[in-house]
């Protein structure tokens, strides 16, 4: 089997990233490099330093070649990225990157800080774009109109200066609407996305391939150190993922607590918000071992974001490990809930609080719940079945860019070989 080069540019990449979208972005280049291709990542290292992100330890060797960038300057570098779309700062150093590595398959992920549209065009090779946010339609990311509600339609002038992020003059030009003719597959990650997308006026077509979790040769045990029964709250503390509203519903359920895993700008105000009621626990960020035994040990995981998600990793997380889920009906969680099978949807306080004493209180429809969710995994979201419609999906795009040595390579098993990362 050819060892395909591949190049990743993404902005925010381990360990320079906060979670989510740079786990995934990682989890798919060890994956390629666990199958014998040459990986390199090439990030923005002062995009999360001006966030705020304090650096991190770099973590073992995995393969993956990574490049991060920095500038004398990062503010001015970002923000010339962020106002122009190009990368005026960073630009000689990518096409250097380009020319030295001679990519089979330049792959885009999330390009906001890295490059913007003008980074689209660079370089040759099979280009995809995989949108892990409503980026291509969204300046904010998250369609959240104001930073207070779920965005209709567009006010996003007024709804940058909201967010206090000078307006991106650029996104009026049709300068990314061209770039991304450069592309030779976009990808989403839900249907929900793909039709988000078209909705807010993204005129090429996109393919649905969702995130992937390797399997876990054992089921963790479960987390045995908490006393009572307990539902589980998993991610960022950020007030667009809801879990405030989860609050008033815990002091109508005495008969099991909510522990909450993660960390975030929020976290503050939802200690605030959360004094005095006894069942509700902040537990901070746990390794991913720990993570799993909680997950293993809860009667199921609370998803109540209140944002247009792009998929919800955290769902799979939880399928993976057997555990039922509980997610507002709102974005890509009813198609990931209603095709596994595997729990609950709600959509007011009421519906929380019945699908939680459900899962509790009948334990035949719980464990229903979790083989089915264990099924799921294994059949449509366990890396090896995920790599495979990637591997499809990328010859074909192969083939019609006109790349017949790459698409051979890709039909056959380029991206099935080898075991999961």
């Amino acid at each position: 089997m050819r060892s395909l080069c591949i190049v990743m540019f993404t902005t925010f990449y381990p360990p320079y990233s906060f979670g989510g979208d740079a786990i995934g972005v990682q989890r798919m280049a060890r994956a390629l490099v666990a199958r014998g291709h040459d990986v390199t990542v090439v990030h923005d290292e002062d995009s999360y330093l001006i966030l705020g992100g304090k650096v991190q330890p770099e973590g073992a060797a995995d393969g993956v070649r990574r490049i991060g960038l920095r500038a004398k300057n990062g503010m001015l570098s970002n923000l010339l990225t962020q106002q122009l779309g190009r990368p005026v700062t960073h630009g000689a150093r990518i096409r250097e990157i380009l020319d030295e590595r001679k990519p089979d398959i330049i792959w885009h992920n999330n390009t906001s800080l890295i490059g913007g549209p003008g980074l689209l065009p660079m370089g040759e090779g099979l280009k995809i774009y995989e949108a892990h946010e409503h980026w291509l339609v969204c300046p904010s990311h998250v369609l959240w109109r104001y930073g207070r509600e779920l965005c209709d339609e567009r006010h996003c002038m007024k709804c940058q200066l909201s967010f206090k992020r000078p307006p991106q003059l650029w996104r009026h030009t049709g300068m990314l609407d061209r770039a991304l003719d450069h592309m030779d597959l976009i990808v989403a990650k839900s249907e929900f996305s793909r039709a988000k997308h078209s909705e807010f006026g993204l005129r090429q077509e996109m393919t649905v391939l969702p995130y992937f979790l390797p399997d876990l040769p054992d089921l963790a045990e479960p987390y045995a150190g908490h006393p009572r029964p307990y539902f589980l709250f998993v991610g960022r503390l950020e007030k667009i993922k809801g879990l405030q509203d989860v609050f008033p519903a815990m002091d109508r359920y005495p008969d099991a607590d909510l522990l909450i895993l993660g960390d975030g700008d929020y976290a503050g105000e939802l200690k605030r918000l959360a004094a005095g009621r006894r069942n509700i626990q902040f537990l901070g960020r746990k390794s991913p071992d720990e993570l799993n035994a909680y997950y293993r040990g809860a009667l199921g995981l609370i998803v109540p974001s209140i944002c247009y998600e792009t998929f919800g990793i955290i769902l799979i997380e939880s399928f993976r490990l057997g555990t039922p889920v509980i997610a507002r009906r709102l974005g890509p969680f009813p198609e990931i809930v209603e095709r596994s099978g595997a729990g609950a949807l709600f959509e007011t306080e009421d519906e929380l609080v019945g699908a939680m004493q459900t899962i509790q209180s009948d334990p035949e429809t719980r464990a229903q719940r979790s083989k089915a969710a264990l099924a799921a995994f294994a059949g449509v979201w366990r890396e090896d079945r995920v790599m495979q419609a990637y591997g499809a999906a990328f010859a074909g795009a192969a083939r019609r860019a006109g790349r017949a040595e790459l698409a051979r390579a890709l039909e056959a098993g380029a991206f099935e070989s080898g075991a999961g990362a």
